[in-house]
């Protein structure tokens, strides 16, 4: 028999999509689904504003209103919550990072056999300002630290891995994909949050 594969979409920036993580792994165990980990790259500028903090924690520059400000604190107080109750850690960024590379990174792990243990280990690090998701080195030396030899991953992510990312990145966004974790089943039947986890688990728990 063959075994069904959900697709499932994060980003190493968002805490939200860092809580998921587990709850996805667990999702996978649960029900014998084989999970298709995407990376899709947000742009929160676009819908929350931007802003970048100083070395003492005070704001540098920013072009948030008021009411972005609320949902971005609101938003970090609900995440470290579930990350305390979780043994998480979750600190706040300094600026909006791009983390495109990252992402890159995760397909180059994934075709190399690797995925876990990068994926685990980037937002472990990232969330405790341990990891510079920009740099081209850090992710190579991250990824030889999974196993894998990193001779070519400059090229990969300039190049190969740039190109497939711009793809699933399209491809997500035609399904109807617009935020992190998003879970895509069959194609068209989508669920954002990670509130939505435990309904689909019976679901796919009930079609197995």
């Amino acid at each position: 028999m063959t075994t069904r594969t959900i697709k499932v979409y994060s980003d190493y920036k968002s805490p939200y999509a860092y809580l998921a993580k587990d709850l996805v792994y667990d999702l996978e165990r649960e029900t014998g689904v084989a999970v298709d980990w995407l990376p899709y790259t947000l742009d929160i500028p676009a819908y929350l504003g931007s802003a970048k903090l100083d070395a003492g924690g005070g704001v540098a520059e920013e072009s948030r209103n008021a009411h972005q400000w609320r949902r971005v604190k609101y938003s970090y107080m609900d995440c470290r919550r579930e990350a305390n109750r979780r043994g998480l850690t979750i600190r706040g960024t300094q600026k909006i990072w791009d983390s495109s590379l990252a992402s890159i990174g995760m397909l180059y792990a994934k075709e190399r056999g690797v995925f876990r243990d990068y994926h685990d280990r980037v937002f472990e690090r990232f969330w405790r300002r341990e990891l510079d998701i920009e740099s081209v080195p850090v992710l190579a030396a991250l990824l030889g630290e999974c196993g894998t030899d990193t001779s070519d991953f400059a090229a990969y992510a300039a190049n190969e891995g740039r190109a497939l990312l711009a793809k699933i990145q399209t491809e997500a966004e035609a399904a109807g994909v617009f935020g992190v974790p998003s879970i895509l089943i069959d194609g068209s039947d989508l669920y954002w949050g990670r509130e939505h986890f435990p309904v689909v688990t019976e679901m796919l728990r009930g079609a197995r």
